[in-house]
């Protein structure tokens, strides 16, 4: 198998890493990923460079069964500064993930000076075992609500709603409605028209009054 080219990353951008890993969740994945990558077709913003980290360079196996091959290996390659993280949901974010420590150090260590650390579905329980969400407004998967407040009992864990912000942090439902909070990120970055273009090209119905949604702020 030919290694993949050494990621290029263009100067005077944000830097997006997603975190990935064997049983990350596609949608979760490819929802912000796109909203993101298209942010490089518009002019006059800061847009982003979007790339995939993981604790390997060897491919990894969705859960749907689509294999990605990783841009960079949080446990050997020098990293960028990574401006934005997002953390996808994974099958096994509710238990054996939650154990492995140097993922959790890796999160630890960009929420030191990421401006946005970004969750979706049950990628939310990886911000909570890695305590970030201490203090904080947070929600998950629907299904999964009170499971997250179970292991968690300190935290807020808020249902009937799509996307929760609450300082540097964006929680996500997850599934299709991923695309909603990375707009409403891109709308925080970029304004409103900008996030309107950009759900357009994805021919999405973009309306941030539509959509149900919590900004906490403290």
């Amino acid at each position: 198998m030919e290694e993949p080219d050494t990621l290029k990353l263009e100067p005077n951008r944000y830097n997006v890493a997603f975190l990935i890993m064997d049983g990350v969740y596609n949608t979760e994945l490819t929802a912000p990923y796109d909203i993101f990558q298209h942010t490089i077709f518009r002019d006059s913003i800061k847009p982003m460079n979007v790339f995939t980290v993981a604790n390997t360079k060897q491919s990894i196996t969705t859960f749907e069964g689509m294999r990605i091959l990783p841009d960079l290996d949080y446990t050997s390659d020098q990293l960028p500064k990574i401006d934005i993280l997002v953390v996808p949901s994974a099958e096994h974010h509710l238990d054996t993930d939650l154990e492995d420590k140097a993922m959790l150090n890796f999160v630890r260590k960009v929420d030191k000076d990421a401006l946005f650390i970004t969750s979706h579905c049950d990628g939310a329980f990886v911000l909570a075992k890695a305590g970030l969400l201490e203090g904080k407004v947070s929600t998950t998967f629907p299904s999964d609500i009170d499971k997250m407040r179970e292991m968690f009992p300190d935290l807020d864990v808020r249902k009937n709603v799509l996307f929760v912000h609450d300082g540097k942090y964006i929680t996500s439902a997850g599934g299709a409605k991923s695309f909603e909070a990375a707009l409403y990120l891109s709308e925080l970055l970029y304004g409103q028209d900008i996030a309107k273009s950009l759900a357009k090209g994805l021919v999405i119905d973009w309306n941030l009054e539509e959509v149900s949604h919590e900004i906490i702020t403290h």
